[in-house]
């Protein structure tokens, strides 16, 4: 018998929707080390979990159709190498007017490749706001509002979470990530911990007319300014919330919108409130660059040193890469991590 119009156009809205996110890969069940003394593991369907004490390591990345199957890898990696992995929680913030995929629909399939993990996805409830602050940079990948999610994670959270280790999606991580949460921040004020470069051309992320005015460059006067990059943070928010940095990072937004001062999406406001502010982490944790520049995502191989993480910043993502058939030979340690190909050998531990 066949279907009734009505019902068949609800089954091919349902097929509809089902296709808006590829269908990934179950991923191995990690388990708790004992030699590591780890807590009790997290309960996965306990929205509470978040507020646990047993949560040894809270972990913060955005959702994103477009960005998923990055994700979906390094949330593999990060347990992967864990020491402690059921007692890691992770907080997914998605976009609040996604069009190709819902909240619902990511939440399934991150639940559906990790059935115990402990987790929970946030609605990007200012998005809007962020919309109306964005000025275009030079890609338009970093002009999406969720881009800028990471500054507002003290009030997206729940005020119960003090400390977060914030990811960008085009990470691996080849360690343990209890290491790099547990990084000190010294003093009562230091709210975020990055590896710095301060051999980098820190001039060159603002505009001429920025270091022209006075007023706006003694901005870093008394700060030994170094770049970091923002896609891998381990972040106080309690401290954060005290000092109110998000309106200081909305400040810089707003001045952005009247004139000029820099070109690079939502890390310069980064820059502006905590260059030469933060606690250095050790250049390990953020092997940046492997997606190549803004430009034209050129082949770039990793920076003298230990690695614990790999990150494909720039314009260049693995993924793309791979499916276009011309990888870049450190692709092919993202690819053991990859959801959406035949498994590649990531065993439980």
């Amino acid at each position: 018998m066949s279907p009734s119009p009505p019902l068949l156009l609800l089954l091919c809205a349902v097929g509809a929707t089902a296709a808006a996110v590829p269908r990934y890969r179950e991923a191995p069940h990690f388990t708790n080390s004992a030699a590591a003394q780890c807590p009790p593991p997290l309960p996965p369907s306990n929205a509470d979990a978040a507020c646990s004490p047993h949560a040894a390591v809270h972990v913060a990345m955005t959702l994103d159709a477009s960005y998923l199957r990055g994700t979906m890898a390094a949330v593999l990696s990060v347990l992967r190498h864990a020491s402690c992995p059921e007692s890691i929680y992770f907080h997914f913030i998605a976009s609040a007017t996604a069009t190709k995929a819902t909240a619902e629909e990511l939440r399934a399939t991150v639940r559906a490749s990790f059935p115990s993990l402990a987790f929970r996805v946030y609605p990007f409830a200012d998005e809007a706001r962020v919309a109306g602050l964005i000025s275009t940079s030079i890609r338009g990948a970093l002009d999406r509002p969720l881009n800028y999610a990471r500054s507002y994670l003290a009030s997206t959270l729940p005020p119960c979470v003090r400390r977060v280790v914030y990811l960008d999606s085009d990470i691996v991580l080849t360690d343990d990530i209890a290491s790099l949460a547990a990084t000190p921040l010294p003093g009562e004020e230091t709210a975020v911990a990055a590896p710095e470069y301060c051999g980098a051309n820190f001039t060159a992320y603002f505009t001429p007319g920025f270091w022209a005015s006075p007023a706006l460059s003694s901005t870093f006067a008394g700060r030994r300014a170094c770049y970091f990059n923002t896609g891998v943070m381990v972040l106080d928010l309690a401290r954060w919330r005290r000092a109110g940095y998000t309106a200081q990072i909305e400040e810089w937004m707003e001045l952005q919108k009247r004139v000029r001062i820099y070109e690079l999406g939502s890390l310069p406001p980064f820059l502006l409130v905590f260059a030469g502010r933060i606690a250095s982490v050790d250049h390990r944790w953020n092997q940046h660059g492997l997606g190549g520049d803004n430009y034209r995502g050129l082949c770039r191989g990793l920076h003298a040193g230990a690695v614990s993480l790999l990150h494909w910043s720039g314009k260049g993502k693995p993924w793309d890469r791979l499916d276009a058939g011309r990888p870049c030979p450190l692709d092919a340690v993202w690819a053991k991590y990859d959801l959406l190909r035949p498994a590649a050998g990531i065993e439980s531990s």
